[in-house]
């Protein structure tokens, strides 16, 4: 279990470098693409990592915490709880060394990404969100065996997750600000500690949905602070409070936390597909929906399109203008 001792205020440098080469050879390294839009107070990027082999940035994290374990801990198998695109992750690594893999989801993941964790050899196991938002919180399921990985709160997948952060500042050195969809911290925290060390100017920002916007609240109360959680077509961000674990490491990096609509997420998301081609998921189109608003500044803004894992029928209703 990773305990709030094991997590500094930031990942040290060479985490980050090492995680790269670890990972090297299984994750892209894509480009920064510009916005297709003329915005009149700088100019937008984005970070398209709904172009990973899964759909989504979780592949960084998951591999460099396979990459970082015993080979006596692997023969145990490996557990984690995840709304899909964290098992997806998980479950593509384990699959290439032949590691058992059980996932916990809630019951409202989407198929889309449910199916695919099935399809990469992963057991499903739906439970409820509360009994799944436990997980998150004790790190532990009673009864299961094997080591579990903590999607958010593991260093080692930190540290994988910065590696998109190293990647963004060789593409565009004179970044001003990186807006990052905020799930638990994991991706944002670890971008973040990367810039930090080459770019400390860089201002990292969160973004969050109306549904869904613990960190917003922790952040106007100076603690970790539970929320009202409703279930939105934006499933991969979001949850009822900021995990305890992550809040020094979150104060310490992230400038703030950009709320957002429903409507305003379902709008980005139809922009970037109209666009610029690229299909994203709600919480991915979310950071988009943020530096639109202008709540992040002028200047080169990169938005992380964190995943683009989407079921067709709710991809269908926002491209026709709803919000499903």
């Amino acid at each position: 279990m990773t305990s709030i001792a094991n997590l500094p205020d930031l990942i040290p440098y060479k985490e980050i470098e090492d995680a790269r080469e670890k990972i090297k050879g299984h994750v892209l390294q894509i480009p920064l693409v510009p916005l297709n839009i003329d915005w009149p107070h700088g100019k937008i990027y984005l970070k398209l990592e709904n172009l990973q082999p899964i759909g989504c940035f979780k592949l960084r994290g998951a591999c460099n915490a396979i990459a970082c374990m015993e080979e006596s801990e692997m023969k145990q198998g490996v557990y984690t709880a995840s709304a899909g695109n964290f098992a997806q992750g998980l479950a593509y690594c384990t699959k290439k060394f032949g590691i058992p893999c059980d996932v916990f989801v809630p019951d409202h993941a989407p198929s889309a990404k449910v199916d695919s964790v099935h399809r990469l050899g992963g057991e499903i196991h739906k439970i409820t969100f509360d009994d799944w938002w436990e997980i998150i919180k004790s790190h532990r399921y009673n009864g299961m065996n094997g080591k579990f990985i903590h999607p958010v709160s593991d260093r080692s997948v930190i540290a994988g997750n910065g590696t998109a952060g190293l990647e963004i500042y060789e593409d565009l050195p004179d970044v001003d600000a990186v807006i990052v969809p905020y799930g638990g911290g994991g991706f944002s925290c670890g971008i973040a500690s990367a810039l930090h060390h080459v770019k400390p100017t860089c201002k990292v920002f969160a973004s969050e949905v109306e549904t869904a916007a613990p960190l917003s609240a922790s952040f106007k109360e100076g603690k970790p602070t539970t929320c009202p959680y409703t279930a939105s077509f934006v499933d991969g961000i979001g949850g009822k409070s900021v995990l305890e674990e992550m809040w020094p490491m979150v104060k310490h990096l992230l400038s703030d936390s950009l709320v957002v609509t429903l409507r305003e997420t379902a709008d980005a998301l139809k922009l970037l597909a109209e666009k610029n081609h690229v299909i994203a998921e709600g919480a991915g189109a979310s950071s988009v929906a943020a530096a639109l608003s202008g709540k992040a500044g002028n200047g080169n803004i990169v938005c992380v399109i964190s995943g683009g894992n989407i079921d067709t029928p709710k991809l269908v209703d926002i491209l026709q203008g709803n919000i499903p």
